[in-house]
């Protein structure tokens, strides 16, 4: 009775008003799985495609009508017959119709709407979580929130360069205790913003978005809420970083171009650096704030070197984590293990195109010790796949957002639900 008898894409839309592939499986029992793909601002070179109609008479060229029709007309006659439970084949299939490295033929929207959207069915059909479907009866390991609470970069129209500056609680039960803590921190973090006259807006994933001089100063304002909230920085909460050096990079000057404060007090400079500077900035940066516990992209797609230098450097305390580096894919994580380039990895769905590739880059992962944060996207919706993935793995983190949008708040709710169905949940604080 898991036989898929019916795909099914539709446009739907995303926390951006921006349109996205929406799929629903049904199966001959009558179950239904849904899934919704999110999709990136700042997106890696290398990462899967978001097939768009480029129609600018329609939601300015952003519309996914096409990848709607493949899900429709290509996608569903391949999958009709097939067992919802076989995800390795359905996911061969589905790949073996676009084998494009990007995805560029049928979208990787297309494809992992329909990849998800087997798998949530699948688990329907048992009668269990889409956790414990992907990770069996071991899947007990709830992850640590990265909770994104100031927006910059490329997720902000504020000054600031690091695009996510973000709270890490720690410490036993972190799901209920740590995201309440965390909110608590946030109400603290709004009136610190409004007594300087501050913005209070909200940036693309849920964090305020105030203009400040320089990172250095986001970072004091974070320690400062810790502080005025009843909690110890470092013993209750750290601090994580996501710079999305892409965006500092320019390209004509090969230099990172941010405002620093070169120390504390001191003016905040526009600032040019080479990655050997770069690489010295941030041993500065952390010796200051030794709360930081991880840094994410911290340069450029293409740096390597400086990934390697800074992982060499102070890789043995802090996590250095790629994204835009590894794009969620093994060949170029297999790349970044050899060559000892970050000890994280970022994991975002549809980075990579399919379930069970995404299963297949956690897994190598894993097995070279590397750190896992699963991840959302900033144009997300009310799915919350990336939650259950995170149990499934026993991935340690999650990074979904902040605790304000719904779209961000459903993946830390469906952690909660999780919780409270384990009857011995696991609780692993790596940044303690």
């Amino acid at each position: 009775m898991s036989e898929i008898v019916e795909v099914h894409g539709r446009e739907v839309l995303d926390s951006r008003g921006e349109p996205t592939v929406e799929v629903e499986v049904y199966l001959a029992s009558g179950i239904m799985g849904r899934a919704i793909v999110p999709a990136g601002k700042t997106t890696g070179r290398r990462e899967v495609k978001e097939l768009r109609d480029g129609d600018p008479a329609r939601f300015r060229g952003k519309g996914v009508l096409k990848a709607v029709e493949n899900v429709n007309q290509v996608i569903a006659p391949e999958l009709i017959g097939l067992d919802a439970r076989d995800q390795r084949i359905v996911d061969r299939v589905l790949t073996g119709l676009d084998p494009s490295e990007r995805r560029e033929g049928l979208g990787g929207n297309a494809i992992l709407g329909a990849s998800l959207a087997v798998a949530h069915a699948a688990a329907e059909s048992l009668g269990i979580g889409l956790f414990e479907y992907l990770g069996g009866k071991v899947a007990r390991r709830l992850p640590v929130p990265l909770v994104n609470v100031i927006n910059g970069g490329g997720h902000a129209t504020n000054n600031l360069d690091i695009q996510e500056f973000m709270l890490v609680p720690t410490g036993p039960s972190l799901v209920p205790n740590g995201l309440r803590a965390t909110c608590e921190v946030f109400d603290r973090l709004r009136g610190l913003l409004e007594a300087q006259g501050a913005s209070t807006a909200y940036g693309d994933e849920g964090g305020f978005a105030p203009s400040l001089d320089c990172s250095e100063l986001a970072i004091e304002l974070l320690q400062e809420a810790v502080r005025k909230a009843g909690y110890e920085v470092h013993n209750h909460f750290r601090v994580a970083l996501d710079v999305a050096g892409n965006h500092l990079f320019d390209r004509t000057s090969e230099r990172y171009r941010l405002n620093i404060q070169p120390e504390r007090g001191a003016p905040p400079a526009r600032a040019e650096l080479t990655t050997a500077e770069l690489v010295r900035y941030y041993e500065g940066l952390l010796a200051r704030f030794p709360a930081i516990a991880s840094i994410e992209d911290p340069f450029h797609e293409d740096d390597w070197d400086g990934f390697a230098a800074l992982t060499a450097s102070v890789g043995s305390k802090v996590q250095i984590v790629g994204d835009d580096l590894f794009v969620s894919q093994t060949r170029y994580l297999s790349r970044g293990i050899k060559s000892r380039a970050a000890n994280a990895i970022l994991v975002k769905p549809n980075q990579v195109g399919t379930l069970s590739e995404t299963l297949d880059t956690v897994a190598m992962a894993q097995r070279a010790g590397f750190g896992t944060v699963i991840s959302h996207r900033s144009g997300d919706t009310e799915d919350t796949t990336i939650a259950d993935l995170a149990v499934a793995v026993g991935a340690g983190q999650i990074k979904t957002g902040s605790v304000t949008r719904s779209e961000r708040c459903a993946k830390y709710n469906r952690l909660l639900r999780i919780e409270s169905h384990l009857v011995e949940p696991i609780y692993v604080a790596p940044y303690a």
